[in-house]
């Protein structure tokens, strides 16, 4: 069982810059490959990015590549998503999730093969 909680929301100014936390506790997420999710008001989650166990795979939602950059920290057992160039489209309650996975390089967008999820941390870019 792994737990994760998300942290470092908040209310940015449209250009700004905001770095978003995941910690783990239970199980080391060395074992898993991990990604950022997000849910617009009053639309779908959708994919935002995610990293590899090895971290030699990244992969990027096409609206932030660019802007934000996922880490994963193994020795601290987080993961963070840095988050620059804010616009008010990236508006959205941001989870990160847990991918149990024997595969070193996968880094997915499909959201079924995400084992745990945070509860979520709000962001807010003002125009």
């Amino acid at each position: 069982q792994v737990q994760l909680v998300e942290s470092g929301g908040g209310l940015v100014q449209a250009g700004g810059s905001l770095r978003l936390s995941c910690a783990a506790s239970g199980r080391t997420l060395s074992s898993y490959a991990m990604g950022w999710f997000r849910q617009p008001p009053g639309k779908e989650r959708e994919f935002v990015g995610a990293i590899s166990r090895n971290s030699a795979t990244t992969t990027y939602e096409d609206s932030v590549k660019g802007r934000f950059t996922i880490s994963r920290h193994n020795a601290e057992n987080t993961v963070s998503l840095q988050m620059n160039s804010l616009k008010p489209e990236d508006t959205a309650v941001y989870y990160c999730a847990a991918d149990y996975t024997s595969n070193y390089y996968r880094a997915t967008y499909d959201e079924h093969r995400y084992n745990y999820w945070g509860q979520g941390t709000q962001v807010t870019v003002s125009s």
